[in-house]
């Protein structure tokens, strides 16, 4: 499985985004997608996630009421729907897929340990 992020892009505070990531190859009902984001001198960090076969999602608190994440089985694509950006969400956003999680609750679906697949990042920054 190969993934292509793509969306990113310079926007002010306030303002939304959505990112893509396009899955090449086939993908599986019990896969885990997953978005993560790291800016710089940070740990990356878990954002939200989909599991491709029942579309249950998880988000994380801090980005909670803010963003979303869904998927478009005919595009074999994940999307990131992001919503009143703040500086803070200034960071490269992965994407990620993973066959290790979909026994596991949506609690562990943020160990990036567990992932096997990942796309290259795209860049987000959010202006103030």
């Amino acid at each position: 499985v190969q993934l292509a992020e793509s969306g990113g892009g310079l926007v002010q505070a306030g303002d939304s985004l959505r990112l893509s990531c396009a899955a090449s190859g086939r993908i599986f009902v019990n896969y885990v997608m997953g978005w993560f984001r790291q800016a710089p001198g940070k740990e990356r960090e878990f954002v939200a996630g989909i599991r491709w076969g029942d579309a249950n999602t998880v988000v994380a608190e801090s980005v909670e009421g803010r963003f979303t994440i869904s998927r478009d089985n005919a595009k074999s694509t994940v999307y990131l729907h992001m919503n009143s950006l703040k500086p803070e969400d200034t960071a490269v956003y992965f994407c990620a897929a993973t066959l290790q999680l979909w026994k596991f609750p949506q609690s562990a679906w943020g160990a990036d340990s567990r992932y096997d697949y990942w796309g290259q990042g795209t860049q987000v920054t959010v202006s103030s």
